[in-house]
Formats: C-alpha cells, structure tokens, sequence
C-alpha cells in the first residue's frame, strides 16, 4: 500500500490531510513499504552460506615402494576421488535444499467458517443505503450509471461490513483467470504500464465475480501510471524518495511510477533490486487492488473508525499492519488464480514468496505494515489457500500480525 512514511510526531502525522470521516468517505494515509535490502549471499567464495569445497588431495609422487606401495598409492587415489564426491553430492543437497527453502509458512486460521451459498438470503434493503457507503465522487457516480439493470443485481442483501465477519468472507476463493504476463520488462515504461493495465483487466473479471455474487457493489478502479512521478488527489506519486505505488480511497485510484518501482528513488531500492522478473510488481499492484476491495466492501470504512477511536499509537500502528496484511493475502490469492497462465511455476512461486518476505517494517521505519516475515506468510497465506476468510487477519494471533 503506500503511503509516504510520517514525520516525528505519531505514526499518522504528516501524511496527506483526511477529510472528516464519514461512512461516505475515508481517506487513509499512504505509507510505502521500505525498500527491500540486498539479498545476503554469504561469505566471499561461498554463495549460499555453506561448507566451501575442500582443497583436493595431495598424492605422494615417486616411484615405487617395497610391500606393494604402487597398489597402495592407487586405492589411496581412488579413496580420495570418491571422498571428494561424497563431498559434492552433500554441497550439492544442500544447495538445491537452498534453493527449494520455503521462506515462509502460511497462518492457520480455523476458526472461521463461512456461511454456505445457499443459505437463505437476508431481507433487502434499498440500495441508496449502499449509495451512503461510497465516496460521493464524481467517477463513482458514472461508475453506477453503466451498473446493470437486472433486478436480481439491484436487490442487495444486507451487507456486513464489519472487519471480523464481513459480508467478502463468504467469496470464497477467486476463479482462475486466464492472464499471460509475458516478457515485459520491468525497466521499460510502456512494456510495463502495459502489463499492469493488462493484468489489472483481469483482477476486474476475477474480483467483480466474487464481490457482486455477495450483493457487494463493484465497480473498476482507477489507474494513473507515470514514467517517473505526478500529483495525484492524495498527494505525489510516490512520495519524496519513496518507490510504492499507493491507492487513494477518494477517487479510488491506483497511482504507480514505473521507474521507481524498478529502478528505486534517491535512497530507496527498487523492486528490481530483489526481482527483475515483473511478477514481483504485478503482485505489488495486487495488493494496491487488495485495498479497493476493502474500500468496497467496507473493510475500509471499518478499519479507519476503528483507528479513530484508537487511543494510543501503537494500537493505531497494530490495525494499520493487519490492514495492511490483509491486502497482501488478498494479492496471494490473485497471483495464485493467475498462476497456470502468468504463468507462476514453482520456481516463480518461490520468487514470490521471497519477494514478499523482504518488504515490510524494517528497522527505523513505522510499524505500520508488518515485519517483512509476516508480510512473507500473508501472502502466501492468500497464494495457498486462496480463501477470502483465510485473509481474515482481524481474527489473527498478534504475533502473526506482528
């Protein structure tokens, strides 16, 4: 998510000013994700930490000896060959070991059960009460006039849009989605802006499915992707030496620079520095998706009344990393509905799973999305269970939103 990183003064002072709250509107601050460090190779000549090979052995040179030193030195040779072998054949194990290391385990969550598909649906109520929930903006307001007109789509159940048993739970997993990535690269401008609108068409087929089967009004975000950076409605894209995209709940828009994410900006690395594959940012523009979701289905809405109310800043921090969080599980589960197609083969899976364990709360930044553990669990959380419930994290122990 995205929002720049706040000054001295509380973990929300600083950012880009919310209007006053109102289900109508929320607006949340955009803080980034700090850039994820190098990848630690190890000691010199060592590039995965282990054993360095051993000096190969020295054989005694001369001629021969009395009391058969020729078959001596021969079986001597032959030991030490097959002593080096054995050597290889465990540095070799333990490198593809490495390489198949599972950086994260996802969370269980079993103690929520969504409700099944037939149950009987809840009374109706009129949709001007759904009206009430979303921004009153301009582009919301075409958005409705394009909805359909099948009664069946009008009639809206009662919606839950409380953060532990919203109405989204019961979506179940998302389909899967016939989305090639392709070749782009991430260092060029137009491959890439094309790729995220492209992916973005199928996150709409994916999401607007599950979301309208529940009665939850969708509707397209918007996207403003620059080569370098512009001024959106809650401020610059990214921010002063940030590299995040970010979503804005007051137009419901997605703000991205491709040369930051790639390339990185002033001190903050870039994406590319941990990938050059375009999974890594297609993931990262999944979760800016994550959190139109949450906007729509009043998971946002909940969460910043929650975060008023919140006396002290490090409650306001805990909800913003399990806000956070659960954006991630929710780009997990997109990635996975994409992933025979993207395609995401086991060794892009565990890419992902990497990638995603080196963004979060690094030292001497706000605690506000979560360590970069726990942002690796999450969204394999989604990725593996490909669940709406499972990324449920307001039902979650701390330590796993820690």
């Amino acid at each position: 998510m995205d929002y720049p990183p706040p000054p001295p003064g509380g973990p929300f002072a600083g950012h880009p000013p919310h209007p006053p709250f109102a289900p109508q509107q929320q607006a949340r601050e955009q803080r980034p994700y700090p850039p994820p460090p190098r990848r630690h190779a190890g000691p010199p000549g060592r590039p995965y930490g282990g054993p360095a090979h051993p000096p190969p052995p020295r054989y005694h040179q001369g001629g021969r000896r009395k009391g058969g030193s020729g078959v001596a030195v021969v079986i001597g040779v032959l030991g030490g060959i097959a002593g080096l072998f054995v050597v290889l054949v465990v540095i070799a194990a333990a490198v593809s070991s490495f390489a198949d290391r599972d950086w994260t385990s996802p969370i269980a969550l079993p103690t929520y059960t969504p409700p099944t598909f037939d149950e009987p649906e809840r009374p109706t109520e009129p949709s001007r009460t759904d009206d009430r929930s979303e921004p009153p903006n301009r582009q919301d307001q075409e958005t409705d006039s394009t909805e359909s007109t099948d009664p069946a789509q009008r009639a809206r159940p009662t919606l839950n849009r409380s953060l532990q048993n919203n109405t989204l739970y019961r979506a179940g997993g998302l389909p899967a989605i016939n989305c090639p990535g392709g070749g782009a690269s991430i260092y060029n401008h137009a491959q890439l802006k094309a790729l995220i609108l492209k992916t973005s068409r199928c996150m709409d087929r994916v999401w607007s499915q599950v979301l309208t089967r529940q009665g939850i009004r969708w509707h397209r975000p918007g996207y403003a992707i620059a080569a370098r950076s512009g001024r959106g409605a809650c401020g610059d894209y990214p921010s002063p030496g940030s590299i995040v995209p970010y979503y804005c709940p007051r137009n419901t828009t997605i703000y991205a620079s491709t040369s930051a994410m790639a390339r990185g900006s002033g001190n903050s690395q870039g994406y590319g520095q941990t990938t050059s594959w375009h999974g890594g940012i297609i993931s990262m523009m999944a979760h800016e998706y994550g959190h139109h979701v949450q906007h729509l289905s009043g998971l946002s809405d909940s969460w910043w009344t929650k975060t008023l109310a919140s006396t002290s800043n490090s409650g306001k921090l805990a909800l913003s990393r399990r806000f956070e969080l659960q954006a991630t599980c929710f780009a997990g589960m997109f990635m996975r509905a994409a992933s025979a197609t993207y395609p995401v083969p086991p060794s892009r899976r565990r890419v992902l799973y990497f990638f995603h364990s080196r963004v979060g709360d690094w030292p001497g930044r706000p605690r506000d999305h979560g360590s970069p553990p726990n942002n690796g669990r999450w969204f394999r959380q989604g990725y593996e269970k490909n669940k709406a419930f499972q990324c449920n994290t307001w039902l979650a122990p701390p330590n796993t939103t820690s």
